[in-house]
């Protein structure tokens, strides 16, 4: 089915020298830009990164130093892409996890103008993740290959989350997954501690999740010393954090949304940000 568009959607991927949002950089950048009508067009980019590349990261993608030595570098690039970017919504896989944020990153770096207000983000491994099988019914199917009866009433959904959980540990006992690094890890173990860590999810208020919603939609550090604890009520009690930030090694977007909850004002907690 051809896609239904009222304006340009840019499909982005990225190979980069690694997978710190805030200290990587682009080595390879490729853009599908889908229009209205149809018609596509694409832009496909080796740029230097100005930086070493790791042999870790040579391993995953195979562009090396040398490949990219006579490449343009972002700064040189970054008008031309922001320009084909232009109108446009965007689109990826784990392109609002990653690529999105690392490309935000790199026009930051380069003050060049690239606003995220008003773009529509289209993530296609979320979209897989939500329509693939997802719910405690197709859960129960496919790893106790039952069907769940009197789904929704308490018990029956409780009794099939515990014996999700123990086929969960026979299906991937030993399984091993790539991580981000490239490197094979056993996620699924008959650990509390490792599950409860590889069950985490946050809603982020940053594009990478160094400030997250709480339960109660409060925007709280999601790292460090002031882990869990609201961003304007340590700014408030610990004015030096919010220094601290501005000049460590953070993604700058991160410090955008940072020192726009500071900005708002500390009379004004209960209003929420709302900048990507």
């Amino acid at each position: 089915m051809e896609l239904n568009l009222t304006r340009p959607l840019a499909f982005i991927d990225l190979e980069t020298t690694g997978i710190k949002v805030a200290a990587d950089r682009i080595v390879e950048i490729c853009i599908l830009r889908a229009e209205p009508d149809g018609s596509t067009s694409i832009k496909t980019l080796r740029i230097n990164p100005e930086m070493e590349i790791p042999w870790e990261a040579i391993a995953i993608h195979g562009i090396t130093n040398e490949d990219v030595k006579d490449c343009p570098t972002f700064r040189q690039v970054a008008h031309d892409l922001a320009r084909f970017l232009d109108t446009c919504d965007l689109a990826g896989y784990n392109s609002n996890h990653f690529d999105i944020p690392l490309l935000v990153e790199e026009f930051l770096r380069v003050e060049v103008d690239f606003d995220l207000k008003g773009r529509r983000l289209v993530d296609v491994q979320n979209i897989f993740h939500k329509m693939e099988p997802r719910n405690l019914s197709a859960a129960y199917k496919f790893y106790c290959d039952k069907e769940l009866i009197n789904a929704h009433s308490a018990e029956a959904d409780t009794v099939a989350t515990y014996e999700i959980l123990k086929a969960q540990l026979d299906q991937y006992k030993d399984h091993q997954i790539k991580d981000l690094k490239g490197n094979l890890v056993t996620p699924v173990v008959n650990d509390i501690s490792a599950l409860s860590d590889f069950s985490v999810q946050s809603r982020n208020v940053d594009l990478v999740g160094h400030i997250v919603f709480n339960a109660k939609k409060v925007e709280v550090f999601n790292f460090g010393k002031h882990k869990g604890k609201p961003v304007t009520e340590v700014f408030r009690n610990e004015p030096s954090y919010y220094d601290w930030i501005m000049k460590s090694e953070f993604p700058r977007s991160t410090k955008k949304v940072v020192t726009a909850i500071k900005l708002r004002g500390f009379n004004q907690d209960d209003v929420k940000l709302e900048l990507f």
